[in-house]
């Protein structure tokens, strides 16, 4: 059974920073893309980045180019959301999220907050 744990949020002052973590277990990151998505006070859910399984792709949503960067360290079976710059706009829940045999898994997700 997949699972992914995040970490790594918390509140912070506009322009400040955080990294976030996502743990996976119960299958081999290695051959997976990964996705960080948010989810903000009466919004959609959005993707935010998302890094290929070999990690030589990445994307990211227009609002935050330049800002977060997507990583991943297969040994350790985590991937992370360096995120630099931060806005009062990138106030919401991070979840992290992959695709195993067609199914969709998330996990519990982790609440950032900016604010001063």
């Amino acid at each position: 059974q997949p699972q992914l744990v995040e970490s790594g949020g918390g509140l912070v002052q506009p322009g400040g920073s955080l990294r976030l973590s996502c743990a996976t277990s119960g299958f081999t990151l290695d051959y997976y893309a990964i996705g960080w998505y948010r989810q903000a006070p009466g919004k959609e859910r959005e993707l935010v980045a998302a890094i290929s399984s070999a990690g030589g792709s990445t994307t990211y949503a227009d609002s935050v180019k330049g800002r977060f960067t997507i990583s991943r360290d297969n040994r350790k079976n985590t991937v992370y959301l360096q995120m630099n710059s931060l806005k009062p706009e990138d106030t919401a829940v991070y979840y992290c999220n992959t695709r195993v045999s067609g199914r969709p898994s998330w996990g519990q997700g982790t609440q950032v907050t900016v604010s001063s």
